[in-house]
């Protein structure tokens, strides 16, 4: 009798392999190597049987179909994240560091939806139902009709949803869901990728929405394989800082609606509350004109937004000078810094330098480089740009400017705060928009040396 052949797979890029090793060969990670069981291993008309299967049906690109139904929580922000509210057999992945607010989050949502007419579950693998029902009283959500579990065993939470066949069910969180089929611990990657593959195939066949709690890595990745965040619908991430009272719910991933859409919600003793004009908020402890504050006009999903962005910029005492960042991409502020010094002779050598945007937000946007670039020259010539101001743009490497989308609005966003100029790169649409001057620049020589008077 011949010996059964063993598949193996990298859980990160779902490479295959006929033995196992410690690192993948494909994509270089470390212990991602596991092995498939179940799936025969031997030629196709063994693993598949001589059975036809069924006939696939086939329909054109032309094809019209409904929208899918949606169900509103009332919770705007949440239901702008979604895009346009819960979308029934749904599967969504909420990721985020731990104590930001998640479960705050999802319980509110939950007690939403549940006075909507959802059915709900929510399901606790970390917490007992009483320490629920303590946080439930604590937001003032004690009579919304959720039913609440306490269970980590995946066949039981599966049995129950089975029976009791629910709207929406909420399991926090993934990594504690244990596989009894599965011969690894809780949290570990073969349990998480089973736990995840089984809850979305029950949401898929029995028309139940799904949302998964994930906890995240240091690198503020979704802790477990990458092919969880394949398997599901949507992907959200809570972001924002233990220190500022704003929160971001970010949305990654969407199949029902745009990716990069945000929410922005504020901690509170009751709880999180939505934030409907985020601009105002983000800007509401701006003081007077200061060196090394900028105003950024950017645009998140399909909202714009305007944040701070400060910069600071002082000799350093050591003999490597330090560059620290805080809600941007510190690679991107390296590059930023190498193009001032090479294409306009403005050198930071020596200096330690300081961003940081304000109200916790991150952004990632290119059309912040200008942005970027003004706040460190303001804050290196102690020169403070006018408070009415708003900059965006992109810098490329030769030092030239690139025009950002969606020009007009931002530009309607900053008018309606109270902004009166604008500085963009030129070229593009040609914009106008009443209540505001539209101050364009050719190249980052030209923007140095008319709003700063060097280069």
């Amino acid at each position: 009798m011949a010996k059964p052949v063993k598949n193996f797979s990298c859980t990160a890029c779902a490479a295959s392999f006929n033995k196992w090793s410690g690192r993948c060969d494909a994509c270089g990670e470390w212990n991602t190597i596991s092995e498939d069981k179940g799936i025969s291993a031997g030629p196709p008309s063994k693993s598949l049987g001589a059975k036809r299967g069924a006939t696939v049906a086939l329909t054109d690109l032309s094809t019209e179909e409904s929208p899918p139904p949606r169900s509103l929580s009332g919770i705007g922000e949440l239901d702008r994240v979604l895009g346009g509210g819960l979308v029934p057999a749904s599967a969504i992945l909420v990721g985020g560091d731990p104590g930001i607010g998640k479960s705050t989050l999802l319980l509110q949502g939950a007690a939403h939806f549940a006075r909507k007419g959802l059915k709900t579950i929510y399901v606790s693998g970390e917490e007992a139902s009483a320490q629920v029902r303590m946080r439930a009283q604590r937001l003032g959500l004690a009579d919304a009709p959720v039913k609440l579990a306490a269970e980590t065993n995946l066949r039981n939470i599966l049995t129950m949803l089975e029976t009791e066949r629910p709207d929406l069910a909420i399991i926090d969180s993934i990594q504690t869901m244990w596989a009894d089929n599965v011969e690894s611990a809780p949290g570990s990657v073969s349990q998480v990728r089973a736990a995840a593959h089984e809850l979305t195939s029950f949401a898929k066949r029995r028309g139940v929405s799904v949302v998964l709690v994930g906890h995240v890595t240091k690198e503020g990745q979704i802790a477990g394989p990458r092919v969880v965040e394949h398997m599901v619908d949507t992907v959200l991430y809570f972001e924002g800082e233990r220190g500022h009272q704003f929160r971001i719910l970010r949305s990654v991933k969407n199949r029902f609606g745009p990716a990069d859409e945000i929410g922005v919600f504020e901690m509170t003793g009751a709880g999180l509350a939505e934030v409907t004009n985020p601009s105002a908020l983000f800007l509401s402890e701006r003081g007077g004109p200061a060196a090394g504050s900028v105003v950024f006009a950017g645009i998140e999903g399909t909202r714009p937004l305007l944040v701070e962005l400060q910069a600071l910029v002082a000799p350093s005492p050591h003999s490597q000078a330090r560059r620290a960042v805080v809600g941007w991409d510190s690679g991107r502020l390296a590059m930023i810094l190498a193009v001032l010094e090479a294409r306009c002779g403005i050198p930071f050598a020596g200096l330690d330098v300081y961003l940081n945007v304000a109200g916790g937000m991150k952004i990632t946007e290119p059309a912040a480089d200008l942005a970027v670039a003004a706040a460190l020259l303001s804050a290196r010539e102690d020169v403070a740009l006018p408070p009415e101001t708003v900059v965006f743009g992109e810098i490329s490497l030769s030092g030239g400017l690139r025009p950002a989308s969606q020009t007009e609005n931002r530009l309607k966003e900053a008018q309606k705060l109270g902004f009166t100029s604008a500085i963009a790169p030129s070229g593009g649409k040609p914009v106008g928009v009443s209540g505001i001057t539209l101050n364009t620049m050719g190249d980052l020589t030209n923007f140095v040396g008319e709003i700063f008077g060097a280069g």
